[in-house]
């Protein structure tokens, strides 16, 4: 009976499946006091993470267009998970992927314990819709200053999921430990990682030379990253510092597509069959930059405002970033950009699949998924 009030109180809040071109639409608005802590969409897919309450589980939403709506993973019973019980803290953002994986969708999300844990404990979780049951693929962990494992970035695409982690240590563990307060004794650097691969509930496997990183994007059998090449002082988490090179690979044999050198620090990238899209920082300038597939040749850049935030997708025609909660598109040919939406509050997991630019957003204890349609 639970399950069936669920199921008719999600029915009950979807509003459209399609949406109208130019205007921005609501689909779906979640029950009272449910917010929406990530968003993701993957062609007619979209998918979302519900945090729950001391009485209710965490959990994740998968919904076919038009279609039906199905809640991962599987709860109740036998069915012990890490999903339903997690605490969400403030701070450290659920990472969420999906893929349409030739009509046998499947997700993937990662969860991070707050930052004020002494060892923080992160999660690399899925399910698909053949089989609900949640997979733990990896558990990673780093210290307070950084040394450990780090979880740096999720993506999907058709058939494609993948997940990043890059591996700190200190540069001298006996001196850190003998004379922690010498300048340099602690200094941190990264010493390994990769880029994994997961496909149905097989173990993870390493993309070929693709190397620790920081950003992840994927399309159809590619996915570009970001090489991680620094990590901060402060914290350990890993960075990447300006001029490094950003690679596309293909995902089952890691075969090289193509490579472009920044001039300054990359903040986001995107990747579509066509496209690779680079948001970065050169100077006092942050400027988004797009490169033709597969001979990295330049297509165009245009310089941003300041307030951008670091966060990209693409398609084959157009290129969708934020600023605030101002909703902007740049067309990949014309080089012009415009705004095209403003979101109530701050748009969660921003993305464009096809003409469809969609995005979570919490209302007065309401999240909502809202999308506009851009005409071809």
């Amino acid at each position: 009976m639970r399950m069936l009030l669920g199921a008719l109180a999600l029915a009950a809040s979807i509003v459209h499946t399609a949406t109208r071109t130019g205007q921005v639409e609501t689909l779906y608005t979640s029950p009272p006091h449910q917010a929406i802590a990530a968003f993701a969409q993957d062609g007619n897919l979209v998918a979302w993470f519900a945090p729950g309450s001391a009485k209710s589980c965490n959990e994740v939403w998968l919904w076919q267009l038009g279609g039906a709506q199905q809640r991962l993973p599987a709860q109740g019973g036998t069915n012990r998970n890490v999903t339903c019980g997690w605490q969400v803290p403030s701070g450290a953002p659920v990472g969420l992927a999906v893929a349409a994986n030739g009509g046998s969708p499947a997700l993937l999300w990662t969860l991070h314990e707050s930052a004020t844990q002494s060892l923080r404990f992160d999660y690399v979780l899925g399910a698909t819709v053949a089989d609900p049951t949640e997979r733990r693929f990896q558990q990673v962990a780093h210290g307070t200053h950084g040394p450990g494992l780090w979880l740096t970035g999720v993506a999907g695409s058709d058939g494609t999921l993948v997940y990043a982690v890059t591996q700190v240590a200190y540069r001298n563990q006996v001196d850190c430990l003998t004379s922690p307060k010498t300048p340099g004794a602690c200094d941190l650097e990264i010493v390994g990682g990769g880029i994994y691969r997961v496909v149905g509930r097989k173990l993870p496997q390493p993309i070929k030379d693709a190397p620790a990183s920081v950003q992840v994007a994927a399309s159809g059998n590619e996915v570009a990253f970001v090489p991680a090449t620094d990590s901060s002082p402060t914290d350990g988490h890993p960075f990447a510092t300006p001029n490094v090179s950003i690679e596309v690979r293909t995902v089952d044999m890691g075969t090289f597509v193509a490579s472009v050198s920044t001039d300054g620090t990359p903040e986001a990238i995107a990747l579509s069959s066509s496209t690779l899209a680079l948001l970065g920082r050169v100077g006092d300038k942050v400027v988004l930059s797009w490169y033709a597939l597969p001979d990295g040749s330049p297509l165009g850049s245009v310089e941003l405002p300041q307030k951008t935030a670091p966060a990209l997708s693409a398609s084959e025609d157009a290129i969708v970033f934020r600023v605030g909660r101002s909703i902007r598109v740049v067309d990949v040919q014309t080089q012009k950009v415009r705004t095209v939406a403003t979101a109530t509050s701050t748009p969660i997991g921003l993305s464009i699949a096809g003409t469809r630019i969609a995005w979570a957003e919490n209302v007065a204890g309401r999240g909502r998924i809202r999308a506009i349609t851009l005409a071809p």
